[in-house]
């Protein structure tokens, strides 16, 4: 199967190798509503690059090791860290740092923020042989929580909303799980919505038409999902695994699609044939 976009659309957004700070291992990579992108290191820190690329800076650091991350408009980050077990929450304005999760979540990896009901879900990945729960669900204000969906999941990863549904990727599975949310916002049914997938799924995104885009932590490549699932489709990828060095998490901002590369020290930047809604609204 051939790629859809030639590797040429894609390019180092930000080299970290040799810049201060360092830009270590990202594992989760989004889009501010600054328009600037922030990312996570190994050794705990929040960073944000600038547009451009042309700068780098430190904003707080957990001191453990951050995964995904997720923006709760222009209020707070959330963060996830495999160190602490446990979901951070940084204010925007004034740059604090604190746990917003207690104990009780195993390997807290990707935040999701679902304002309109005013939780934060956050996938548990568990364990990569032993398929376990699931989901769970924080309230964005209190931070208290539990299991909101059991599955099992076989390394719950990345995970998006859209149309009152939560996508859920599970890595060893190589598959997508849809799962509703009903109108008191419990988990509802759920759906096989891709499998078999050419690839270990990490992060996904949606764009605007409905298109789900899923990073490969491996091989390093993007698949893309058509509107409403189906078979994937392999939409730009690296043999090299250099521009693409095991993508993990994905963000859209308008029709730039950023990486976040596990395997070495950069965020990559895809010039996309789509594009994303807005990422913001006003929130204050």
């Amino acid at each position: 199967m051939n790629a859809m976009l030639p590797l040429s659309r894609a390019r180092v957004l930000f080299d970290g190798v040799l810049s201060t700070p360092r830009l270590q291992h990202p594992e989760g990579v989004a889009v501010g509503p600054d328009r600037y992108v922030w990312c996570g290191s190994e050794n705990g820190q929040i960073l944000r690059i600038s547009p451009d690329g042309s700068a780098i800076e430190e904003v707080a650091s957990t001191g453990g090791f951050v995964l995904g991350l997720a923006f709760d408009g222009d209020r707070s980050l959330f963060v996830c860290d495999l160190k602490h077990a446990a979901v951070f929450r940084l204010d925007l304005a004034t740059r604090r740092l604190e746990r917003f999760t207690r104990p009780g979540i195993r390997v807290p990896n990707y935040p999701v923020v679902d304002r309109a009901r005013g939780r934060l879900y956050v996938s548990n990945s568990h364990d990569q042989q032993e398929a376990g729960p699931g989901v769970w669900a924080y309230d964005l204000e209190s931070g208290e929580g539990d299991v909101w969906h059991a599955g099992p999941f076989l390394f719950a990863n990345g995970m998006a909303l859209r149309d009152d549904a939560l996508f859920v990727c599970e890595t060893f599975a190589r598959g997508v799980t849809r799962i509703a949310i009903t109108e008191d916002g419990k988990a509802g049914w759920s759906e096989v919505y891709a499998s078999d997938l050419p690839g270990l799924p990490d992060g996904i995104a949606f764009d605007a038409q409905g298109a789900l885009f899923v990073g490969c932590y491996e091989p390093s490549r993007i698949l893309r999902i058509p509107p409403g699932g189906g078979v994937a489709q392999i939409y730009i990828e690296d043999e090299t695994a250099h521009l693409f060095a095991h993508p993990t998490n994905i963000a859209f901002d308008g029709a730039a699609l950023y990486t976040a590369n596990l395997g070495r020290w950069h965020i990559t930047r895809v010039e996309t044939d789509t594009s994303a809604p807005a990422l913001y609204e006003a929130s204050r």
